[in-house]
């Protein structure tokens, strides 16, 4: 059953922004992400809308250029999302696809705008996409809960297929990060193996133990070499952020 989202209880709001450092192989600058929130109305329905964007800089631009927007038009109150959008530029992959959800029916209506092809599949009920997946798991996910190995599972919708998505829970951890020690509950998300991902456990992530959720570190396996996102900056939070002091 879909859960209904309290604003008070919610790990995330309105205004709501994080940026990343993103790193090749541990050393080398790759680039940046962003992912931002905003309350806004789709169709006379209260959603948030999160946009996503990663960029490559520096040297690696030089020869593996990367421009992705992803977008998710989410309702605010049960996190189903209505509109999803992936605009992608991989050095020379793109992709340009927008999805509608009909969750009445279970159905995604797939525009694929770079090939001028539009398809309609059956959808599980309560699913998600790729972006609100992320932030549904933030507000269901209880850290009391939690038992080392557990997975939590979801479905999820992803370009022209349905996708069970399974995230597993590795446990505790502190980490060092730009603004200090934090603890952290780390997992590990569960990935199509394939062009970009070296296997199905190729990503870990690190989330801060507390009301927020942040996402403060991840770390993926590639099919050549690894890539390390950390959060650089944020504005926005809708709880305190506990940071670790030595004494």
């Amino acid at each position: 059953m879909q859960m209904a989202l309290s604003q008070n209880d919610a790990s995330f709001g309105d205004g709501e922004w994080f940026k990343f450092r993103m790193s090749y192989s541990g050393f080398l600058k790759a680039g940046n992400a962003t992912l931002s929130v905003k309350e806004t109305k789709l169709n006379n329905k209260d959603v948030f809308h999160v946009v996503g964007k990663g960029w490559t800089t520096g040297m690696i631009k030089w020869f593996f250029k990367v421009k992705d927007r992803y977008e998710s038009y989410f309702d605010i109150e049960t996190l189903l999302p209505y509109k999803f959008i992936r605009n992608i530029d991989e050095g020379g992959y793109t992709k340009d696809i927008e999805i509608d959800f009909d969750h009445n029916e279970n159905k995604a209506y797939v525009n694929d705008k770079k090939n001028n092809v539009k398809t309609v599949y059956a959808t599980t009920p309560n699913i998600q996409d790729m972006v609100s997946t992320y932030y549904y798991l933030r507000n269901s996910i209880n850290p009391s809960d939690l038992k080392k190995g557990d997975e939590i599972r979801t479905d999820m919708f992803f370009d022209k297929e349905n996708y069970g998505f399974k995230l597993k829970y590795l446990g505790e951890e502190t980490i060092s990060t730009d603004f200090g020690n934090i603890e952290c509950l780390k997992f590990r998300p569960y990935v199509m193996a394939g062009r970009v991902f070296k296997e199905e456990e190729s990503l870990t992530l690190w989330v801060s133990k507390d009301k927020n959720k942040l996402p403060l570190r991840i770390r993926a396996d590639l099919a050549v070499g690894s890539l390390r996102a950390d959060l650089e900056a944020f504005k926005g939070l809708k709880h305190s952020f506990k940071i670790l002091v030595d004494n």
